[in-house]
Parts: structure tokens; C-alpha cells; sequence
């Protein structure tokens, strides 16, 4: 158990109160267990289908139930800089996992959009929900019944997300992720922004900030600031999907490849037909859960996360609220400085420790429980280590250093950058809001202002551009949560406002929708519910109303009698022009059904 009592309090109310769920989910793992998770269960006429394309000894083995199957699921694309080192991994894990005396088939591939290339842009509006979609398409896959062990490969926002609501519907199977790891560093990510905001101010062109932007994404991996992509390969490294020192190891390396053959034989090992039989949906519980936030608060970590890890839980009939996640943020503390959270990117994490100095040091203060099952065999201790190329290319293991390599980046339990986590729940009389104050200053924590109303980011942009907005404000952005319009990134609000505050004025965001996982300098109060679209109080705030956003009380509140305010008509607004092109139109179905973005803004639970 964790050594800190108000973690183990909160991990003990989740519980309880998951309880029913929680063993219903249990009973259907477990039937589907016995049931059998191999080939048995299949007719003749299935079962030749399933390995038509395999080699004659492949198909006598698999007839015969002698070698366990590995399902992989893939989100490999070429276009998509994450994902297109996963081109080469069947392979690698097909010849591993004959090595290791298995089979391994690709399953299925999941689709993989990316929000750097949709910012902004109509297909922003497909990328929540293309979660939930890449939970159904791998299921589509693992439906043919045909594997002992998956393994996941994904990396970027949705795409994880995605896979671990899929790895654990799928829970009676063992479930590995393979990540591809980060690109190497390019143009420093504070430079980036800089020359943003310098176009934001029409004081550089186009082809600068393309050129700003070309070197700073630059090559095969993830982008390496500090945004939701790699906010998903610490979680799944610190709740146990990942082998230890998987996340940040940079593609096309030789100790990514031996990281993926040992991911590919370790999967193998742990199916029922072993000794050390490992099902996703029994491995992953509310102590895994709690350690993912955990890990989330500790290195500042993604807005994005307070939607899709309560969509995960749910998976695995676990009811994880804004509620726990703020009090968690109350108890833990900010141990990583990586932008947008400071000047560092995740290769100077890595190098100044990365996930073995930070598990380490979450460990020593008790804020994480070690006593969880990991596809590793061991507790979180296991993962406390610094991962390097051992001799004819295996992977070797030594022992955590004792202290950070760069303790402007990566700091000791002893001397936190600050003392509490980076993500708070705000409540108040027009609903419930997250924000993320871990780059934002102190002097910034409390903001009251008037409200200026915008129904779209594009109206916010052209107030700025119009010179309008040269004051003190909150900029309330509705009308953009996920049945309005799927709940896109409002990505393009953060150079304008950016610009606002470094000229000395109060600024704030409120809004239904989302931001990046980049979400930096400027208080955000976001993933607002009940949105605009249902009704929302949000609806009904009008320009000149005085908004206090007080992220140290953990408060929103519009400064208007409550009659008044309650007596309002609600503001309506034309959507329609949301519905169409980029396919927006094949998902009105998920805008329909959408969930509450405080219970994941999912389609599925």
C-alpha cells in the first residue's frame, strides 16, 4: 500500500465507490477466462481462416494449441511523425516472438490522426471522439478470438487513450504497449513559442514561423514537448503497460529495437498458457489508477488527461472523478520541469533521470502504491532503474542514480519545484472546470475580470488582430464541448492571449472545450460542464459580467445575482456549420451520444 495516508484515503474511496462496477467488470474477465483466451474455443472452419496465410508449421502449432498467439494492433502511418517508426515492429515482433517459440499476427491497425496537423482546423472536431473510435477499431480486431497476448502500438493523444479503453474491455487478455519513443531535440521549444507569438503580432511572416516550426518537428517520434503524446508514455510506464524505461528511448536506436523484443517475448510469457498469467483487466486496478495520476501530477502533465484516464477507469468499471484528481494534485508534488512547464524538453528528462529517478523518488515519499502488478511481474520498485544496451544487444538494467543529472529539470523529493500537482478541479455557479497551473505564475492564480463572450475561437482571433482586446478580461469561448462540436483544441487561443499577458494585462480563459496538452502560461479554465450546448450556465454569461477564477480556493464563479443570472435565457447558437466537410458528418452519431466531459466525454460508457 502507499506509505502516505491521504493517498491510500483517496485510493480507498475510489474503491468503495467502484465497488459495483468493479465486480461486475471482474466477473466478465473472468468468465471470459474460463471460457478459454486461445484457439479451442474455435470451429475448424474459424480456426482455418485465422491461419490461412500461415506457414505449415505455424498452422499444425496453432491447431494444436502449442504456442501461444500474439495479437499485435497498430496505429502505424507514414504521415504522422509518432507513428511511422511502428512500420518495421511486425516484423521485428513476428521474429522475436518466434524466438521466444510464439506467433504473432497483426490483429488489426487503429486509424491515428494528429492535432499539430488538425490545430485550428475542421478535423480538429473528429479528434476527441477518434478515441473512442480507436477503442472499437481494435476491438474489431481482437474479436476473431484468435490471440493469447496483445500488444498495443501507439504513442500520440487519442491513439493511447484509445488502445488502453480497447486492452481493457479486452482484460481476460495480457497486454503489453511498445512505444516508438521521442524525436531527437530540435529548435528549443520556448523559441518556438516565441516566434508564435511574434506572428501572432504580424512582427514575423509566415516563412519564419514555418521554418521555426520544421525545426522543432523535425524527424521520426513523438513531438518532444511535454504535451499529451508523452503525458501518455509516462502513464503508461507508471501504470505498468510499459517494460521499465520504455517511454523516452529516442526511434531507430538499438536499444529501442531490444526494448521492443523483450516487450514482444515478455508478452508471450504471461499469457495462460504460462506460469505467470497476467490478464490486463485484473493487472490494471484502482492502485494503477491512482498511480497514473499521480505521475500525471508530478511531472505537470496533460489537461487532456482529466477526460481520456476517467475514460480509461471506466473501461475497467473503475469511477476515478475530477473530484480525486484534485485532491490528489492537493498532495503531490511538481518534480519535472518540461515545456511547457519549463525550458526542458523529454530527452533532457530522460537524461537528467526520466521515469526511473521519478518512480524512485514518488516511491521514497510513499505517493504511489508499489504493490500494484505491472506486465513486468513485479511492483512499481522494478521500474525505479536506468535503462541501457546490454551485450549482443539485450536490454540491461542498473539501479536509479540517487540524484538528478539536471535538478533544473528533474528534481528530489526533498526540494519539489512546487508543492502541489499541476492539475485542480474549479467549481462554481457555472459548473465544473479544470485547470493546469503548473506553468502558469503565482501572481496568475487569481483572476477577476470582465467577460468578453466569443461562440468561436475564430471570433477571438479577429477581436485581437482588430486591436480590441488591449484590457484586462476573461475570454469566455463556448459553445465548444463535445456535442457542440466534438470538443476541439482551441490550441490557436494560447499566442494571442500569450501576447495579451506579457503586455501586462489580467487575462483568462473559460471554456467548454479543450486545450493542448501544451497548455502553458495563461490560466485556462476548461472542459467546462455542462457545456453551452446542454444548457449550460455558461450559456447564459453575458459581455461585461465580472468572472473570478480563483485556482488557489478552486473556484469559478460569475459575480451576478443568482436571480438574474438564473432568470437569463440561455444563448443559442447555429451549429450547422459544424455538422459538414472533414467528415464531421460521419460522427453526428458521437456528438448525439457524447458524454459529460467530468465523466470522459465518451461515446462508450
Amino acid at each position: 500500500m502507499s506509505a502516505d495516508s491521504r493517498i491510500a484515503a483517496i485510493t480507498a474511496r475510489i474503491v468503495e465507490r467502484s465497488k459495483p462496477t468493479r465486480e461486475r467488470y471482474l466477473d466478465r474477465v473472468r468468465a471470459a477466462v474460463a471460457k478459454g483466451v486461445h484457439r479451442s474455443v474455435l470451429s475448424c472452419g474459424n480456426l482455418a481462416h485465422g491461419f490461412a496465410v500461415c506457414s505449415p508449421a505455424e498452422k499444425q502449432a496453432l491447431a494444436e494449441d502449442r504456442v501461444p498467439n500474439l495479437g499485435i494492433i497498430t496505429s502505424y502511418n507514414d504521415m504522422l511523425s509518432a507513428h511511422q517508426p511502428f512500420e518495421t515492429y511486425p516484423a521485428i515482433i513476428r521474429q522475436a516472438a518466434a524466438e521466444a517459440g510464439g506467433i504473432a499476427q497483426v490483429a488489426g491497425g487503429v486509424p491515428a490522426m494528429c492535432d499539430g496537423v488538425t490545430q485550428g482546423q475542421p478535423g480538429m472536431e473528429l479528434s476527441l471522439f477518434s478515441r473512442d473510435l480507436i477503442a472499437m477499431a481494435a476491438g474489431v480486431g481482437l474479436s476473431h478470438n484468435m490471440f493469447d497476448s496483445a500488444v498495443y502500438l501507439g504513442v500520440c493523444d487519442k491513439i493511447v487513450p484509445g488502445l488502453t479503453i480497447a486492452a481493457l474491455t479486452f482484460g481476460h487478455l495480457p497486454a503489453i504497449f511498445i512505444p516508438a519513443g521521442p524525436m531527437t531535440s530540435g529548435i528549443p521549444n520556448d523559441e518556438k513559442s516565441r516566434i508564435r507569438q511574434l506572428y501572432a503580432e504580424g512582427k514575423v511572416g509566415r516563412a519564419e514561423l514555418l521554418d521555426a516550426e520544421s525545426k522543432s518537428y523535425h524527424g521520426p517520434g513523438t513531438c518532444t514537448f511535454y504535451g499529451t503524446a508523452n503525458s501518455n508514455q509516462m502513464l503508461m510506464e507508471i501504470m505498468g503497460f510499459h517494460m521499465p524505461g520504455a517511454s523516452f528511448i529516442n526511434p531507430g536506436t538499438p536499444l529501442r529495437e531490444a526494448l521492443t523484443r523483450e516487450a514482444t517475448k515478455r508478452a508471450l510469457a504471461i499469457t495462460a498458457m504460462g506460469n505467470e498469467f497476467t490478464p490486463a483487466g485484473e493487472m490494471i486496478d484502482e492502485r494503477s489508477i491512482v498511480n497514473g495520476v499521480v505521475g500525471l501530477h508530478a511531472t505537470g502533465g496533460s489537461t487532456n488527461h482529466t477526460l481520456h484516464i476517467v475514460a480509461m477507469a471506466r473501461a475497467a468499471g473503475i469511477r476515478l472523478t475530477w473530484e480525486d484528481i484534485s485532491d490528489l494534485s492537493d498532495v503531490v508534488p511538481l518534480l519535472a520541469r518540461v515545456y511547457p512547464n519549463g525550458l526542458a524538453d523529454v530527452n533532457h528528462f530522460h537524461a537528467a533521470g526520466g521515469m526511473g529517478f521519478l518512480i524512485k523518488q514518488l516511491l521514497r515519499r510513499g505517493l504511489l502504491h508499489d504493490d500494484v502488478r505491472t506486465v513486468f511481474g513485479q511492483g512499481l520498485e522494478a521500474y525505479t532503474i536506468d535503462v541501457k544496451l546490454g551485450e549482443n544487444g539485450s536490454v540491461h538494467r542498473e539501479p536509479s542514480p540517487e540524484d538528478s543529472a539536471d535538478p533544473k529539470v528533474l528534481a528530489r523529493i526533498e526540494a519539489p519545484f512546487q508543492p502541489t500537482g499541476g492539475l485542480k478541479m474549479l467549481t462554481g455557479n457555472i459548473g465544473k472546470a479544470v485547470i493546469k497551473i503548473s506553468a502558469v505564475k503565482p501572481e496568475r492564480h487569481v483572476v477577476q475580470a470582465p467577460a468578453i463572450v466569443f461562440n468561436d475561437q475564430q471570433e477571438l482571433q479577429d477581436a485581437f488582430k482588430q486591436g480590441k482586446l488591449n484590457r484586462d478580461f476573461i475570454a469566455v469561448v463556448r459553445f465548444q464541448g463535445p456535442k457542440s462540436n466534438g470538443m476541439p483544441e482551441l490550441h490557436r487561443l494560447t499566442p494571442p492571449l500569450g501576447v495579451l499577458q506579457d503586455r501586462g494585462h489580467m487575462v483568462a480563459l473559460v471554456t467548454d472545450g479543450r486545450m493542448s496538452g501544451a497548455s502553458g502560461k495563461v490560466p485556462a479554465a476548461i472542459h467546462l460542464t455542462p457545456e453551452a450546448s446542454e444548457g449550460g450556465p455558461i450559456a447564459r454569461i453575458r459581455d461585461g459580467d465580472i468572472i473570478r477564477l480563483d485556482a488557489v480556493a478552486g473556484t469559478l464563479e460569475v459575480m451576478v445575482d443568482a436571480a438574474e443570472f438564473n432568470a437569463r435565457q440561455p444563448a443559442e447558437v447555429d451549429l450547422e456549420a459544424n455538422e459538414f466537410g472533414m467528415g464531421r458528418e460521419l460522427f453526428a452519431p458521437f456528438r448525439r451520444a457524447a458524454g459529460a466531459a467530468e465523466h470522459g466525454a465518451s461515446v462508450l460508457f
